[in-house]
């Protein structure tokens, strides 16, 4: 890669007095010297410092600056793009860039400083809270972005003086990052230029291959221009159609990346250089779009009308595959010079600030409305890891429209289930969601929605979400809400488990107070309101030894104090009558089956105490037993105790040669055995069919009995009962 001319000490002033003289045509109302106070401030703090390239590290702020400033961005922006680096690479503080440039400018700089001092387990870990706070910066200053995006620019163009290991960790994390975060914001310039350096130094010989291709047919697809824009600009004039016309480059790792999508090559890429239509008004891009129909045939499934749905990122154009003379194709683009605008420099388009404040424009609040909610649903998750890979799917993700049953459009992120489209139409609806058809085909919520897909959510008369919904949805809306209600839901179920807790025990303590009448020791013990006493004591977070003993007097001799250790450890776990399983010989315990390894009567188990769920029965042997964090205190014995009638969830995975009629046969034979099927998938891959089930069984033998049955099936060559990890 060839990095840009160095700058010497003397260009630096050179710079400046070129972006202010140009900041003086497109916004008079700017103050120079505000400008030049910046420029003196930020040399001086970066004085002697030299980037690797060997020249001034301010020129390295200059130049995000002059980046900035073809973006046509107010004084603000641009003085904290001067400044950026000085919180970060100087003794400098953030008060005296507060105290010199003022608040905006200030937090604008905090935004893009990374981080110091976090406590964090690991590297990645530190670089997430970075971008968690960059996220946040963004989401109250939309600014933040255009900074940041211009500094990683000038860094992608100055790449070459890193080492080889750096500079792919740096381009990777830019393709990963902040290529989707241009994206996001609607600044294709940036974006092309970022991915285009991103892929140079990720795959250089797929990068050079594509830009040989492109030099070889640029003289014929010229000319195929010239046969489709010459009669159509004539007969749009001839319409009364005031247009420019001109030729768009398509960049190279666009054309690499959709070579690699749909598995063709460069000569089938049809927008290698498309044709762009600047028109006055939005009527007009329609009139335009039937004058070039009538005059080339178009493919009728390469046309896209992104002006009645535009995408997420507000871009908003028509695109439609021609046919011209000689049987190629060439893709046009129709919009308005606004649209152009828009689609060139996405949220920037947007930010013309007068001096002193305030947006020109009053939708550029809507801009970052959709980030601001994203912020609020991920606001209780702590770990930034897991922020980062939610926003990344909200983000990032591509696009997929898809139909309600009335017609209506709702967007996705790509990878979306029919329980997220649930969330999206309304949190009741996705409480409420019982199952999902798509194209008329009932399937499961794990399923992937596609561009185009009718969606109809089938719902229940009362809200019934799971906490395995949790891995199910991918949207940060249908999180957020699955959140707040099993939040909302273990908060009630614990104040009823607190509460009976302790009316058990005040009887058993012959102590004459109702529940209800313990509001002083509960203020006594700092809970401002009974509810939540009540719900620490059904959590085991504070025992109800502990409650009890401030309404009755210590009698307890030392063997007693020994016998009710032993019961608070049982009672801790009472909750409600779950039969099937006795704990330490107890019954009437709150009980919860591991879905790890789904255990049935008849497999030895063994019990986990967990933090306010009581005890989890899991298959001895399981591998979640081995983990090094659970000590023998939290286990415990437990023995099955069913009755005939009870039944239990057990997943098989089932690997059979694929063929005609084998879910069918499969299912015939589990009608004949008197099994119940709960849920169900089917894969094939290499003439191999793996087939899911989730089945309603009594015991171990019951089993045993329906794995014998479905191994008769023709086809079939194995079948494991799922643990997770492995099979068992």
């Amino acid at each position: 890669m060839t990095a840009e001319r160095t700058v010497g000490e003397v260009d630096l002033r050179a710079m400046m007095e070129e972006i202010v003289g140009r900041v003086a045509l497109y916004n008079p109302q700017a103050d120079p010297r505000k400008l030049w106070a910046a420029w003196e401030f930020a040399q001086g703090a970066h004085a002697g410092q030299k980037r690797r390239s060997g020249e001034p590290f301010f020129a390295h702020a200059l130049t995000v600056t002059r980046i900035l400033c073809d973006l046509r961005l107010d004084s603000d922006t641009l003085i904290a793009a001067m400044v950026h680096d000085v919180v970060e690479d100087t003794e400098h503080s953030l008060e005296e860039i507060r105290e010199r440039f003022g608040r905006d400018v200030a937090h604008m700089v905090d935004g893009v400083t990374k981080i110091s001092g976090i406590r964090a387990p690991s590297r990645e870990a530190r670089k997430a809270e970075t971008y968690r706070k960059l996220v946040l910066a963004i989401a109250q200053d939309p600014r933040t972005v255009l900074i940041k995006l211009a500094d990683r620019l000038h860094n992608m163009r100055t790449l070459a003086w890193l080492s080889p290991e750096r500079q792919q960790e740096i381009a990777q994390e830019t393709m990963d990052v902040y290529a989707p975060l241009a994206h996001r914001f609607g600044i294709a310039r940036i974006k092309w230029e970022l991915e285009d350096l991103a892929f140079k130094v990720l795959q250089p010989e797929r990068y050079f291959e594509v830009e040989s291709g492109i030099k070889q047919t640029r003289e014929e697809r010229e000319r195929l221009i010239d046969k489709l824009a010459v009669p159509l600009k004539a007969a749009l004039a001839e319409a009364g159609v005031r247009c420019g016309v001109s030729g768009r480059p398509k960049h190279f790792y666009s054309i690499y990346r959709k070579m690699k999508v749909q598995e063709i090559g460069l000569d089938r890429i049809y927008d290698l250089l498309a044709l762009r239509v600047i028109v006055e008004t939005k009527a007009d891009c329609y009139h335009a779009l039937g004058i070039l129909h009538s005059h080339f045939p178009p493919l009728s499934d390469r046309i896209k009308d992104y002006i009645a749905t535009p995408k997420p990122n507000g871009y908003q154009s028509i695109h439609s595959t021609v046919r011209v003379p000689g049987g190629k194709f060439i893709e046009v683009q129709i919009r308005t010079e606004e649209m152009h605008e828009r689609a060139e420099l996405g949220i920037a388009a947007h930010w013309r600030y007068k001096e002193g404040g305030g947006a020109d424009h009053a939708d550029l609040a809507d801009m970052v409305k959709w980030l601001r909610q994203i912020m609020e649903w991920e606001e209780d998750v702590d770990d930034a890891r897991q922020f980062m890979d939610s926003l990344k799917f909200d983000f990032f993700s591509d696009e997929v429209f898809v139909f309600s049953p009335g017609g209506d459009v709702f967007q996705l992120p790509r990878g979306a289930t029919p329980l997220d489209f649930a969330f999206r139409i309304h949190s009741e609806v996705g409480f409420r969601c019982i199952g999902a058809k798509v194209n008329g085909r009932i399937v499961t919520l794990r399923s992937e929605l596609h561009n185009g897909d009718t969606v109809e959510i089938l719902t229940g008369k009362t809200p019934s979400p799971s906490a395995s919904w949790l891995e199910i949805v991918k949207t940060s809306r249908a999180k957020h809400h699955l959140r707040r209600w099993l939040k909302a839901t273990q908060h009630e179920e614990s104040v009823k488990l607190g509460r009976d807790i302790l009316e058990r025990e005040l009887a058993r303590a012959h102590v004459r107070i109702r529940v209800d009448g313990l509001l002083e020791v509960a203020q006594e013990l700092g809970f401002q309101e009974l509810d939540k006493m009540l719900a620490a004591v059904g959590r085991g977070d504070i025992t109800h030894q502990k409650v009890v003993a401030r309404v009755t007097p210590p009698a307890e001799s030392a063997a007693e104090k020994v016998l009710a250790r032993g019961r608070e450890l049982y009672d801790n776990l009472l909750r409600r009558s779950t039969s099937g399983v006795k704990v330490a010989g107890v019954d009437n315990l709150m009980v919860s089956y591991a879905r790890c390894c789904q255990p049935i009567p008849g497999d030895g188990i063994v019990g986990v105490i967990t933090r306010g769920r009581g005890v989890s029965v899991h298959r001895a042997g399981c591998t979640n037993l081995n983990d090094p964090n659970l000590g023998p205190e939290r286990l415990i014995e437990v023995t099955w105790d069913t009755s005939p009638d009870q039944v239990f969830m057990v997943k098989l995975i089932i690997t059979s040669t694929d063929r005609k009629n084998l879910l069918m046969d499969l299912s015939n034979t589990l009608s004949q055995t008197s099994t119940n099927i709960a849920s169900g998938d089917f894969d094939v891959e290499n003439d191999l069919a793996r087939v899911t089930l989730v089945i309603e069984v009594r015991n171990l033998n019951n089993l045993e009995k329906i794995i014998k049955a479905l191994g008769k099936v023709r086809g079939v060559q194995k079948i494991d009962r799922f643990q997770l990890g492995h099979p068992h």
